[in-house]
C-alpha cells in the first residue's frame, strides 16, 4: 500500500488511507477498552467473490497507545496453482523503530519506515478468516490467520515495536484498495475495476466486556459512483462490493 494522503471521512475520525487508489472505507470500534489498549483483536474478513488474480488489498488499520502511527492486517487474492486457490496474508507496521526477526518479515514498509510481513496459504473463497493481531508482551506483536473451518493457525509474522508502546486504541478504519493503481491508472479506470464482495466481519477481543462493530462501508476517492459501489449490514458485520464482472483492472 502506498500511504499518500490523509483522509478525513466526516464524521469519522482521521486516518491514513491511500488516495490515487482509495476505494471503499469502514470504520471499526470496540468498547471498554482499557487506558493502556487492548492485548489482542481480531478482524474477520470473508472474500465471497473475486477473481483469483493479485491486485485487490482488503485490510483492517489499527492504532498503538503512545503512537501516532498504524499498523495493518489483511487478505490479497492471488493467481491459483496447481489448481488450487491461493490467498496472501499480511502484516504490517509503519511505526518507525519497528524491529523484526522473523523468517516471514522484512525491514520496511512501502518504501518507508516499519516493518512487512506476509505468508500464503491455499485458501478457500467464501470463508472466513479471522485475523488475530496479539502480543505476547515486550512489545512483541505477532499476526495470525485462522481459519474459521477447520481451525488451522496461520503464522503471518511478529514485529516488536519501540518503548513506550502500549496496546491497541479502540477504534480505526479497514480499507479496500486495487493496488495496480499506484503505479499506473489506465485510461478510464474505474470502468475497469474488477468486481469483489467482502464481508468485513465485527471485531473481537478477550478483553472482558469488550464488544466490537463494524460500521457502513463507504466509497470515496476518484472513482465514487463510478464502480457500482454496494453496502449493508449483514449478520456478524458488513458487506461491501464494487467492480464489474470480466474486468481485469
Amino acid at each position: 500500500m502506498k500511504l499518500s494522503g490523509y483522509f478525513v471521512p466526516a464524521p469519522l475520525l482521521l486516518s491514513i488511507l491511500p488516495t490515487a487508489n482509495a476505494l471503499v472505507g469502514s470504520s471499526w470500534s470496540v468498547t471498554n477498552v482499557p487506558t493502556a489498549g487492548l492485548t489482542d483483536i481480531t478482524f474477520p474478513i470473508t472474500i465471497v467473490e473475486a477473481d483469483h488474480i493479485s491486485g485487490y488489498y482488503f485490510a483492517q488499520q489499527f492504532n498503538f497507545v503512545g503512537l501516532s502511527e498504524v499498523g495493518y492486517t489483511g487478505i490479497q487474492p492471488r493467481p491459483d496453482s496447481s489448481g488450487k486457490a491461493i490467498l496472501h496474508g499480511v502484516f504490517s507496521s509503519f511505526v518507525p523503530g519497528s524491529t523484526t526477526s522473523d523468517a516471514n518479515c522484512h525491514s520496511g514498509a512501502d518504501g518507508g519506515d516499519g516493518v512487512s510481513c506476509s505468508v500464503e496459504w491455499n485458501g478457500v473463497y467464501g470463508r472466513t478468516y479471522n485475523f488475530e493481531v496479539k502480543t505476547t508482551g515486550n512489545r512483541l506483536w505477532v499476526g495470525t490467520a485462522v481459519d474459521t473451518v477447520t481451525g488451522q493457525r496461520i503464522h503471518i509474522g511478529s514485529y516488536t515495536l519501540p518503548a513506550g508502546s502500549q496496546g491497541i486504541k479502540n477504534n480505526q478504519l479497514g480499507f479496500v484498495e486495487w493496488y495496480p493503481w499506484n503505479s499506473a491508472e489506465p485510461a478510464d479506470h474505474c470502468a475497469h475495476l474488477p468486481y469483489q464482495k467482502t464481508i468485513f466481519g465485527n471485531p473481537t477481543t478477550t478483553n472482558a466486556g469488550s464488544v466490537g462493530q463494524q460500521s457502513l462501508s463507504y466509497e470515496y476517492g476518484d472513482c465514487v459512483g463510478k464502480v457500482a459501489f454496494h453496502t449493508e449490514k449483514v449478520t456478524g458485520g458488513v458487506e461491501n462490493n464494487c467492480g464489474f464482472q470480466g474486468q481485469s483492472g
